[in-house]
């Protein structure tokens, strides 16, 4: 598959041939979403609690004698049932992450990157570099072509004028090519990968 690329400021700069089994697969949906529920459930922090009946600092010192009141005959104040007593069947702390096959996520990653390409989302860019580290200056460029909700992936190093220009940028997300990931790329709108990304990708998945 033959693709264009182009530089920050929307001038062409030739084009590059991609690997299909990357960039031209039919996207599957199911796919996608197992990956995107899979990342979700594995950042989920588990840490909610609520306080068991054994938990409970509190006296089993009966409380009403056992006849002569109409009343059950409790022997306990951390019962659920009373104010002050132990949660019934409450939250634990606990992993929500299950377990999904390495192939099934590379795979997801895949077909999440030819959705991309299929909904004309993604763009080629010869490099991701900034002269000065000045919002200001890359904002503007970004304006000129008309983008803003952008995830940016290079390749193994981010140049660090670029990083720190864009990081004051709303709805604009850089990472390295280590750091790609379905969720990140379908919460923007568009994709732009440098060549050396597309490089790295087809290395990654040769």
């Amino acid at each position: 598959m033959e693709l264009e690329v182009k530089t920050l400021e929307g001038a062409a700069a030739g084009s590059i041939t991609v690997s299909d089994e990357i960039f031209g697969l039919e996207p599957r949906t199911d796919l996608i979403h197992r990956v995107v529920r899979w990342q979700l459930a594995k950042r989920q922090a588990g840490t909610h609690k609520a306080l068991q009946r054994s938990e409970i600092s509190g006296t089993t010192k009966k409380f009403v004698r056992q006849k002569g009141t109409g009343g059950a005959r409790h022997g306990n104040k951390k019962a659920p049932q009373f104010r002050g007593g132990g949660k019934a069947h409450g939250p634990v702390v606990r992993s929500h992450a299950h377990d999904l096959p390495k192939k099934i996520r590379a795979l997801g990653l895949r077909h999440a990157l030819s959705a991309k390409v299929k909904s004309e989302g993604l763009i080629i860019v010869d490099e991701a570099k900034a002269t000065e580290a000045k919002t200001k200056a890359l904002s503007a460029r970004l304006d000129k072509l008309g983008f803003s909700n952008v995830l940016v992936i290079d390749g193994s190093e981010i140049d660090s004028n670029f990083r720190l220009a864009a990081r004051n940028i709303p709805a604009f997300d850089v990472l390295p090519i280590e750091g790609i990931n379905v969720f990140d790329i379908l919460r923007r709108e568009k994709l732009i990968l440098t060549k050396a990304a597309v490089s790295a990708l087809e290395e990654r998945f040769k």
